[in-house]
């Protein structure tokens, strides 16, 4: 069964309220240290919103879906800006639902490149934490927003029982597709993951828009921080190389600044914006192809 993009449902939600939802589901799956602060105080279930929000995910993200959004996307035809102005882009995604501050997108990005700059890692690693989120700007070209956040998973081959609400699944398309439905599905053992279509999300997207800039380790944590699945959960092993292991060691090392690093205080954006100019420019063209 083809799905198109027209016939899609788009969530009724505003756009950032299932992304911050998700962001909160992830926390409530994937708690912080004991010793940590916590910001958040959700009840321990998910809320109706993210299952809702999981079950189109689990049912449109098709293997004909992947490939029809790359094909669309990974051209890179849709604006020429630079990181800056896709940071001020971003921005335009209005944020009513955040329960402990009232902070703008930049703001959320400085704030978990601050924590990585604060640690002493590479001035590369502080430059993911600034650009990782970058790809919800497909919300502002109105992709709906299980097409842009969530878990992602591969797609070609038999769902893992790890990934979040994998019953969902049964009203995918592809799980009535005996091809995609063994552990390797049309992959190979070991094929490793840059030949494995993971679902369609603002991961792949800025992986795409970056890919020719940045260190490998840089690349890996940008395309699979939200692969929950491989990097937190142990699944899709008899897909990666050796290469993938090392790759996600860097993912796990990133993962903890992504989750947590929203706090009390406030970046100072105009104060911080020099370093940040600099730092990007050390790394990235002026202007970028989207």
């Amino acid at each position: 069964m083809n799905l198109s993009h027209n016939a899609l449902p788009q969530t009724e939600l505003p756009q950032m309220d299932l992304m911050e939802a998700w962001e909160d589901d992830l926390k409530r799956r994937y708690p912080e240290p004991e010793n940590e602060k916590q910001f958040r105080n959700y009840d321990a279930e998910a809320r109706d919103t993210v299952k809702e929000f999981y079950r189109q995910n689990h049912r449109y993200q098709t293997f004909a879906f992947v490939q029809e959004k790359k094909q669309e996307y990974t051209a890179l035809k849709k604006r020429r800006m630079s990181v800056w102005e896709g940071m001020e882009f971003l921005n335009t995604l209005v944020d009513d639902s955040d329960p402990d501050v009232d902070f703008t997108q930049i703001e959320h990005l400085m704030q978990t490149a601050e924590a990585i700059r604060h640690d002493g890692h590479p001035r590369w690693f502080i430059l993911v934490g600034l650009l990782h989120d970058l790809g919800k700007v497909l919300c502002l070209y109105g992709e709906p927003q299980w097409a842009v956040v969530g878990d992602t998973f591969p797609v070609g081959c038999a769902y893992s029982e790890k990934i979040v609400y994998p019953e969902f699944f049964a009203e995918n398309p592809d799980a009535q597709n005996p091809v995609y439905n063994t552990p390797n599905g049309i992959y190979g053992a070991g094929c490793g993951l840059d030949n494995v279509h993971l679902s369609w999300g603002h991961d792949e997207y800025l992986y795409h828009v970056m890919k020719d800039y940045l260190p490998m380790e840089a690349l890996a944590m940008i395309r699979y921080h939200s692969f929950y699945p491989g990097h937190k959960e142990g699944a899709y092993t008899h897909l990666m190389n050796a290469h993938d292991h090392e790759m996600l060691k860097a993912v796990r090392a990133f993962n903890p600044y992504d989750l947590y690093s929203k706090g009390l205080e406030r970046p100072n954006v105009e104060a911080l914006r020099p370093y940040y100019e600099a730092l990007i420019a050390e790394f990235l063209p002026s202007v970028l192809d989207w």
